[in-house]
């Protein structure tokens, strides 16, 4: 049961916090940055923040931004939430997005995957028409 309930304030951590991102004044968290989830521990005591960006040349000075506007994006996250304990926070870039992208990109090369039929490798699955 307490599992579901951490899971709930996973989901508002995350909503408040793509709200708060955005409103951050520091020049270095700037582009278009994305929340792809949040692990907070089961005494509400810290958090982990995943995030995406758009540009990932720039994630070491967004993480650099984001980890000095700590305070202000928990002091805002408290007053938002109403939590007894507003979990300390700490910033990760997420990865899953590229991982994901780059396992599309060898599926599609023939040459690591090979068809299950033989008899079906003519086939061209992409719509050329």
């Amino acid at each position: 049961m307490a599992s579901n309930r951490i899971g709930r304030i996973n989901e508002e951590i995350q909503r408040e916090m793509s709200a708060l991102i955005p409103t951050v004044k520091d020049p270095r968290v700037s582009g278009m940055i994305s929340v792809t989830a949040v692990e907070a521990t089961p005494d509400l005591k810290y958090a982990k923040i995943y995030i995406s960006m758009l540009n990932p040349r720039d994630a070491s000075q967004v993480l650099k931004g984001l980890t000095s506007a700590s305070g202000y994006l928990r002091r805002e996250l408290g007053r938002n939430l109403r939590l007894r304990n507003t979990p300390e926070l700490s910033f990760v870039l997420d990865g899953s997005i590229d991982q994901g992208a780059r396992i599309l990109e060898m599926l599609r090369d023939p040459e690591i995957v090979k068809p299950a039929n033989p008899a079906n490798a003519n086939i061209n699955l992409e719509e050329d028409q």
